[in-house]
């Protein structure tokens, strides 16, 4: 078994399963430096017992590369592989083609754009937008208007790699006080997909967060409203936002935003409430896993069972459209 890909496999599990950053980056950093070895050269580590005088090698992966190299599967990656439990793979996730918004490591996730972008295509997507955040974000790295044109011009090399695979180009911009989006309009007229999320001062009162929230699903530039609520359940947990929620999702289905559906565990936003109104009210959606590393690609199984349960059909969800349809070109 290849070592490489058996370390990979162990760090995309525990990202699914939402296992601690260092124990996934420990397992990435040992597949990084065995890849990087001279040919022969792991062989003879293994042979001689010195695999661990690698630097990023440790007890765990080292046991893992060896078994790996006698032809063995690593006892490591039968456990987490016997951990994992199976979304069921509902006719609406067989009918995705692609996600909406996911980070890299050019903002706060955790690998870069073409290792998410290999991931995506694993997992049968014809497309990934590349959402990382926008500039005002400084605690994610947030890009600003000269790193994102850097990444632009990144993508544009990848998908000649990647074709037909296809990364779209993309932000998470955030909603700013008054509304507005945190990048520049003429940058934001050049992507393929621009999620607008509230980041700051969730806990404003309903009418001001309100207008800032219909000004934004309003903008001709924004295509997905992100992660509505904000609301997050894990830990700590936060409560979710208060606003006119039939007024902004009146607007964005006269606007054309899609509300989306996030996927992440700890947010599942919107709440069933108010994903029953956005039904009703006759909105679009965006299934989408907001993934910070590859392995939580795979979330989108478990907005797909929360849509259907609210009735909604592959029409009314924008990921079940080729690249072209999405973007229109």
């Amino acid at each position: 078994m290849d070592p490489v890909w058996a370390l990979r496999q162990i760090a995309f599990q525990l990202e699914r399963s939402g296992a601690p950053t260092y124990r996934v980056r420990a397992f990435r950093k040992a597949a990084a430096v065995v890849d990087e070895l001279p040919e022969g050269e792991l062989a003879r580590r293994v042979s001689g017992g010195t695999l661990k005088k690698l630097p990023g090698i440790g007890d765990a992966t080292a046991q893992v590369i060896a078994q790996a190299v006698a032809g063995e599967e690593p006892e490591y990656l039968t456990k987490v592989l016997g951990g994992v439990q199976e979304v069921e793979e509902t006719p609406l996730r067989k009918a995705l083609r692609g996600d909406c918004h996911a980070h890299s490591d050019w903002s706060d996730g955790g690998s870069p754009p073409l290792e998410m972008a290999e991931a995506a295509k694993a997992l049968g997507h014809e497309w990934l937008a590349l959402t990382d955040h926008s500039p005002r974000l400084t605690v994610a790295n947030g890009l600003s208007a000269e790193r994102l044109e850097e990444q632009l011009a990144l993508i544009g090399k990848l998908n000649e790699q990647l074709a037909p695979f296809r990364i779209l180009t993309g932000i998470e911009v955030d909603i700013l006080d008054d509304g507005s989006l945190d990048q520049r309009p003429d940058l934001l007229e050049r992507l393929d997909v621009v999620v607008a999320s509230v980041h700051s001062k969730l806990r404003m009162d309903s009418r001001p967060m309100t207008e800032r929230m219909l000004a934004a699903v309003r903008n001709p530039h924004t295509d997905v409203l992100g992660h509505c609520t904000g609301r997050l359940l894990a830990g700590r947990g936060r409560p979710q936002s208060v606003f006119d929620a039939e007024a902004v999702f009146t607007a964005c289905r006269e606007s054309g935003t899609a509300v989306e559906i996030n996927c992440r565990p700890e947010r599942q936003d919107p709440p069933d409430d108010l994903l029953r109104l956005a039904v009703e009210l006759g909105c679009e959606f965006a299934i989408d896993t907001d993934a910070h590393a590859p392995g939580q690609l795979t979330w989108q199984g478990s907005g797909c069972v929360r849509a259907e349960q609210h009735g909604i059909g592959a029409d009314r969800v924008r990921n079940t459209r080729s690249a072209e349809q999405l973007t229109g070109r």
